[in-house]
Parts: C-alpha cells; sequence; structure tokens
C-alpha cells in the first residue's frame, strides 16, 4: 500500500517546485512592476502596443499614450514590460 504512494506523493513534490512555484514567483514580480507604474514609465501591453504612462488611477486603470495626442485607458494587468523607468523626484 505504501509503496504505491511514496511514488505519488514524490510526483506531486517535483510539480510544485517545477511548474507551480516558479509561476507564483513569475506572478509576484508582474504584480510588484504593475503596483510600481507611475508618470512618464514606457510601457508594453498585452496586445504588443508601445506607449508612456501620462496618467495612473487607483481604481486599476491606467491612461497610455501611445502617439502624439492618443491616449488610450487600460487596465494594469494587461501591462507585461516596463521599458524605461522614470526616476522619482529628488526630495529637497
Amino acid at each position: 500500500m505504501t509503496s504505491g504512494l511514496v511514488p505519488m506523493i514524490l510526483i506531486v513534490v517535483i510539480m510544485y517546485f517545477l511548474m507551480i512555484r516558479p509561476q507564483q514567483k513569475r506572478l509576484k514580480e508582474h504584480r510588484a512592476m504593475v503596483e510600481a507604474l507611475r508618470r512618464g514609465d514606457q510601457v508594453v501591453t498585452q496586445g504588443g502596443i508601445l506607449g508612456k504612462v501620462t496618467k495612473v488611477q487607483e481604481d486599476g486603470i491606467i491612461e497610455v499614450e501611445i502617439a502624439e495626442g492618443v491616449k488610450v485607458k487600460i487596465m494594469r494587468a494587461t501591462i507585461t514590460q516596463v521599458l524605461s523607468k522614470t526616476e522619482p523626484a529628488a526630495a529637497a
């Protein structure tokens, strides 16, 4: 009975360390990146659109300028990459 149970437990443990744990880590890093967005950041959306963040709202929506005078509102979660970060203002 226990001889059949040990391999199953071993498979579950291996799956956790090879698949589940790295995915959770990636999700945590993405969440931190999205939370750190601020005005002036160059971003890439899931649809492949490049733009500059012009407004960050607290309800999960950001405004991105994709061309001169063309602004779109998108969900924060759709940001896949931050190309360039703006530096925080120096405290005087």
